[in-house]
C-alpha cells in the first residue's frame, strides 16, 4: 500500500485500530483466527502507516495511565513490555520516545494552564494498547522496508537506548524502529481530548516532525449477551455510529456521543479516536474504512486516515461549539426562573466574583421570596456533569437565596471538578431540583428510581441520590451510589432509608 503526503511537517496520516489481546498469535493460541478481518486490516494498516514514512508515531492508548483531571504523557527515553499478563511473557516489545517533541508538548501545555505532561508515572512499561500496534507494525516494517530509510537512521543514535533495555529483559525479539510517543486519555471532556491533539500537532510542526497518529482503542464491550461484558442496546448502536463517523471522517460528530451513551456501550477508545481528531483539525482528510466485526462480543474497527491540503470547513471542535452555542441559546429563551436565577448566579460569580442578590434577579415568582425547601444546582457540559452542589433541607431564608447559594457553589466549590471557567459559560445545561421533605421507609422496595430520590443514613455518615439520573437505572445501583457517596460500605445493609420527591425545573 502506498500513500502520498507532501506535508513536510506535522500530521501526515493516522490510524483507528483495536488492541485485543488474542490478536496477538501466542496470545490467542489459534483463537485470533476468529478475527482473520481484523488482522488482515491491521496488516494494511500498519503498511499504511510506514508508508507514510514519520519521524514518530503518537499512540493514544486507553490503557496507559489515566487520570481524572490529567493527560499523562509517558516520561523517559525508552519503555519496554511482554504479554506476561496474558500467559505470553516470551513476547516482548520495546520503543524509544521522542524526548523533544515531548518536551514541547510539555511546555506548550504548561504556558497555557492545560492539564497535560509527563508527571503523575506510575508504571513504565508499555501497555497492550500501546505494544499491540507496535507489533503489527515491527512484523510490517520486516516485511516491507522503508526503502533506503534504515531504522537506525531514523531514530538515530536514541535506538540503542531501547535495545539495550530490550536485550537486558531478556527479550529476543526486535525493537520498534521509530521513536514513539505514548498518550494516556483523561476523565476531562472530549472538547478538551481535541484540544490535546491540536497541541500536538503544532508542537510537531514546531520542530518538523512527521507524524502519524495511532488511535488504539476497542469498540463496543457489550455487543452480545454471551460475550465477556454481556450486552447493552447502545452495544451495537455505538458501534455502528461510531464507524459511521470514522469511516467518513465526519469527526465533528465525534462531540455528539453523549457520556452516558458511552458509558452503557462500554465503549473503549472514543477518547482515543477524538484525540487523533485534534491532531487533523483544520485538515482535509481521506479515510477508509478497513474491517469492522464483533464476533466475541467486542466490537474492531480498523480505520485509516490520510492528511490532506489545509480545509478552512474543517476545524471541528470549533464548528460543533458554535453550533452547541447556538442551540442552547435558543433553549435557555425557554428556560423557567428558577434556571435563570442559576444561570444568573454562576455567570456573575464566574466572570466577576460577584455573587447576586435577590434584588438584583429578575422578577421571581412570589413563591421564591417566600417558600423554603432544600434544593440542589446541577450543571453538564457537553452532556458530562461539571458540578453539582445542594442542601437536603432549607439553609437559606427562602428558594431564591438557596438557589444562588448553591449555583455557586456547584459551578466554583464542587470537589469533584475545578471551577468553571468564563469560556465555558455559553456551553453551560443547568438544572435546579427542589426538594419535597424527605420521609423514612421500611425498605427498598418503597423506592422507584425515576419517582424518588433516596438518602441512605449510617451513623452521621449521610448520602444523596437524585431521582430520574441518566445511566441510574435500578434501585440497587441508586443506593450503592448514595452510599458511596456517604462513605458508607456498599455491602452494609444496616442502614436508615429515607426517600423523597423532587420538582425538576429546566
Amino acid at each position: 500500500m502506498s500513500e502520498n503526503n507532501n506535508r513536510n511537517a506535522g500530521i501526515l496520516g493516522g490510524v483507528m485500530v483495536p488492541h485485543p489481546p488474542l490478536i496477538i498469535p501466542e496470545v490467542g493460541k489459534g483463537d485470533e483466527r476468529g478475527i482473520q478481518a481484523t488482522i488482515d486490516a491491521y496488516r494494511r494498516a500498519s503498511e499504511f502507516v510506514l508508508s507514510l514514512n514519520p519521524d514518530t508515531i503518537i499512540i493514544s492508548s486507553p490503557h496507559s495511565i489515566m487520570y481524572r483531571d490529567y493527560f499523562h504523557i509517558s516520561p523517559g527515553s525508552a519503555a519496554v513490555g511482554n504479554f506476561g499478563q496474558f500467559r505470553a511473557p516470551q513476547v516482548k516489545i520495546s520503543a524509544v520516545y521522542d524526548t523533544e517533541l515531548r518536551d514541547e508538548i510539555c511546555k506548550a501545555a504548561d504556558s497555557k494552564g492545560f492539564p497535560a505532561g509527563d508527571l503523575g508515572e506510575r508504571d513504565p512499561s508499555l501497555d497492550h494498547a500501546t505494544m499491540i500496534p507496535l507489533y503489527f507494525l515491527q512484523q510490517a516494517e520486516r516485511q516491507t522496508p522503508l526503502g533506503a530509510v534504515s531504522a537506525k537512521e531514523r531514530t538515530g543514535s536514541e535506538s540503542g537506548i531501547a535495545e539495550d533495555a530490550f536485550q537486558s529483559s531478556g527479550a529476543t525479539a526486535g525493537t520498534s524502529p521509530f521513536r514513539i510517543l505514548r498518550i494516556g486519555l483523561s476523565g476531562l471532556p472530549l472538547s478538551m481530548h481535541y484540544e490535546l491533539g491540536q497541541m500536538v500537532e503544532k508542537a510537531a510542526e514546531k520542530l518538523g516532525r512527521r507524524i502519524v497518529w495511532i488511535a488504539s482503542g476497542d469498540l463496543s464491550h457489550k455487543l452480545k449477551s454471551d460475550g465477556p461484558y454481556g450486552f447493552s442496546k447502545d452495544g451495537p448502536v455505538y458501534d455502528e455510529r461510531i464507524m459511521k463517523v470514522m469511516s467518513s471522517g465526519a469527526f465533528e460528530e465525534l462531540f455528539d456521543f453523549d457520556e452516558a451513551f458511552l458509558e452503557s456501550a462500554a465503549e473503549c477508545g472514543h477518547r482515543s479516536f477524538v484525540e487523533m481528531a485534534g491532531a487533523f483539525d483544520g485538515l482535509a482528510v481521506k479515510p477508509q474504512k478497513l474491517s469492522h466485526e464483533g464476533p466475541f462480543g467486542v466490537g474492531y474497527g480498523v480505520c485509516t486516515f490520510l492528511a490532506q491540503g489545509s480545509d478552512g470547513s474543517r476545524h471541528c471542535l470549533r464548528n460543533w461549539e458554535e453550533k452547541k452555542a447556538g442551540a442552547l441559546k435558543e433553549k435557555r429563551k425557554s428556560e423557567d426562573p428558577y434556571v435563570q436565577l442559576a444561570r444568573a448566579s454562576v455567570e456573575a460569580y464566574v466572570r466577576e466574583r460577584k455573587e447576586l442578590t435577590i434584588a438584583e434577579a429578575e422578577k421571581l415568582p412570589a413563591e421564591m421570596y417566600t417558600d423554603r425547601a432544600g434544593a440542589f444546582v446541577s450543571i453538564h457540559e457537553n452532556g458530562q456533569l461539571r458540578g453539582c452542589i445542594g442542601t437536603i433541607s432549607a439553609v437559606q431564608e427562602n428558594i431564591a437565596e438557596e438557589i444562588i447559594e448553591n449555583a455557586i457553589s456547584a459551578s466554583t466549590r464542587d470537589p469533584r471538578f475545578s471551577p468553571i471557567r468564563t469560556d465555558e459559560l455559553p456551553y453551560l445545561e443547568i438544572t435546579v431540583d427542589i426538594l419535597g421533605p424527605a420521609e423514612r421507609i421500611a425498605s427498598p422496595a418503597e423506592l422507584d428510581v425515576k419517582r424518588y430520590g433516596v438518602i441512605v443514613t449510617k451513623g452521621m455518615k449521610r448520602g444523596l441520590l437524585l431521582p430520574n439520573l441518566d445511566g441510574v437505572d435500578s434501585i440497587p445501583q441508586q443506593i450503592a451510589i448514595a452510599k458511596q457517596k456517604a462513605g458508607i460500605s456498599v455491602d452494609d445493609s444496616d442502614v436508615e432509608l429515607q426517600r423523597f420527591e423532587v420538582v425538576r425545573h429546566y
